[in-house]
């Protein structure tokens, strides 16, 4: 199964600060600590990912899900707002971070 994270504006401006083997990194190590407490095997293809700044998408893949989609991925945003807050200037407050669109 395949889910993209379409970023939000307030994403989007965050991510801006980033580039791409940044993101794809910090992206796959959040998600590979929560599969610690998920059934769900993810990755983040390098392949499928070349610009995510400009798509304002990040494409996961999962496989043997056996859990919630949307607890496991608002769990994500909640912690992957910690890195992308650290560059985001002082005054820019960072609400929602992405909408999940599921592709089966």
């Amino acid at each position: 199964m395949r889910v993209n994270l379409k970023f939000t504006t307030k994403g989007q401006s965050a991510i801006e600060n980033f580039n791409n083997d940044e993101l794809i990194e910090i992206f796959t190590r959040y998600l590979n600590t929560l599969v610690k407490h998920y059934a769900v095997n993810v990755s983040v293809p390098v392949d499928m990912n070349q610009d995510i700044r400009a798509e304002g998408i990040l494409k996961v893949l999962l496989e043997n899900v056996n859990c919630d989609i949307n607890i496991f991925f608002r769990e994500l945003e909640r912690d992957i707002k910690v890195p992308l807050k650290k560059r985001l200037d002082k005054a820019g407050k960072l609400d929602n971070v992405f909408k999940i669109d599921i592709i089966k």
